[in-house]
């Protein structure tokens, strides 16, 4: 599996995304809105989101507390949206694959990613943002 794919697998519902991020339901909501993510849905219209969607949120949260309006993080993160035109990948074998994951499981991988996810030998913001639920 190639590490785009895997990085764009839906595993997270919007519960462990709120722990994550400190954002609240209704803010993520507004985020997708404005298509600034776009989480995959389930069968039963359930928000999933990726590695890259959490990423993605953090990007967004520490914009907002650099005083950052919404026009400002469009802008911001345009080159990201059009170089990333995929969406978060959610199909028959994937839901299956998330029903069979606990919360442990998903938080274990989240840890997995954090310690050898770093893109083109850069450090990921979400390593940053979320080391702190993990002693590496």
């Amino acid at each position: 599996m190639s590490e785009e794919i895997r990085r764009n697998m839906a595993l997270f519902p919007i519960g462990i995304v709120m722990k994550l991020t400190d954002l609240s339901a209704r803010q993520i909501r507004y985020y997708e809105q404005h298509q600034l993510i776009r989480p995959a849905r389930t069968s039963g219209n359930q928000r999933l989101f990726s590695y890259n969607d959490v990423e993605r949120l953090l990007e967004i949260k520490k914009l907002i507390d650099r005083g950052a309006n919404m026009a400002g993080i469009k802008e911001a993160l345009a080159p990201a949206v059009k170089e990333s035109q995929e969406a978060t990948e959610m199909n028959a074998d994937t839901e299956q694959k998330r029903k069979e994951l606990t919360d442990s499981e998903l938080y274990r991988r989240l840890k997995q990613e954090l310690v050898t996810g770093n893109r083109m030998g850069q450090v990921s913001l979400i390593q940053g943002e979320l080391s702190r639920f993990f002693k590496i």
